[in-house]
């Protein structure tokens, strides 16, 4: 790739960041229907589509990155006196948990095409893109102790959704500890992506059905609801939100298909692939 070329995918991946943003303000700043705002998060992911499909992405995640922390740390956000300034979390320890659940799926979509095809680079994908999911469950678990250190007085309370999060992160972590006993690279293949493909269900059940079936958790929301209510967050945050999702997620992918192309790289020494 050229210098010239190399310089015009960084500006373009910019202006597509920018444009994003810039949709979210226009939809959440001035009156527009529900539907029209709906219609702008579906063009949002068309673009960040494009933006990945042209090699743009990794300075619309940078663009976005930059972005989320400035904003979320000096924009403003509700005063709420439940929450009050920590609502800013928000931006980071949801946003993450949504992204790591983006990176999960992903996980569970490449061990099923690894079945299907046997391909060892679809392999390859499925444990990269589980560790950047569980890279982000472990940032998810540390913001959520210090927003509960905030709000409920200690950083661990044995709450439904915290124990859940728990328990689901030990599920992958014993992913990686199954792949790492086996020696056989097609059978730890083919038996970590079985794996895979049950524990993504099973993880998503422990974090997003169960808490909310608990009338005892202690996060924001309705009894019983660990989600935030629409008292708690404005369209201002939406604006921040929404991107903070897009740019943890293309982070993780950026942090993915660099140890994809490292692995790659090692088993074409070992004549493997």
């Amino acid at each position: 790739m050229s210098t010239q070329n190399k310089y015009l995918k960084i500006l373009l991946g910019v202006v597509f960041a920018a444009y994003f943003v810039g949709s979210l303000w226009l939809a959440y700043k001035t009156p527009t229907p529900y539907f029209l705002k709906i219609l702008t998060l579906v063009l949002n992911i068309g673009v960040i589509y494009l933006s990945i499909k042209w090699g743009t992405w990794k300075s619309s995640a940078a663009t976005l990155a930059i972005y989320v922390l400035i904003i979320g740390f000096l924009g403003n956000v509700p005063a709420t006196i439940r929450l009050q300034e920590s609502i800013r979390n928000l931006y980071f320890h949801v946003a993450l948990w949504m992204s790591m659940a983006v990176m999960l799926l992903a996980s569970m979509i490449y061990a099923v095409r690894y079945l299907i095809k046997g391909n060892l680079t679809d392999d390859i994908k499925a444990v990269e893109t589980a560790n950047a999911g569980i890279l982000f469950g472990i940032l998810g678990l540390a913001t959520g102790a210090i927003w509960a250190r905030s709000t409920w007085g200690d950083f661990w309370h044995w709450d439904p959704k915290q124990t859940a999060a728990l328990v689901g992160e030990l599920i992958y972590f014993a992913y990686l500890i199954l792949r790492s006993s086996l020696d056989d690279e097609i059978k730890r293949a083919r038996i970590s992506s079985i794996y895979n493909i049950f524990a993504f269900p099973l993880f998503v059940a422990l974090i997003y059905v169960l808490p909310r079936m608990s009338d005892t958790s202690l996060h924001p929301g309705a009894e019983g609801n660990p989600g935030l209510s629409s008292e708690d967050t404005d369209d201002n945050m939406k604006m921040v939100y929404y991107p903070a999702i897009f740019a943890w997620t293309l982070l993780g992918v950026w942090m993915a298909s660099v140890r994809v192309r490292i692995q790659k790289i090692a088993l074409k020494r070992n004549e493997i692939i």
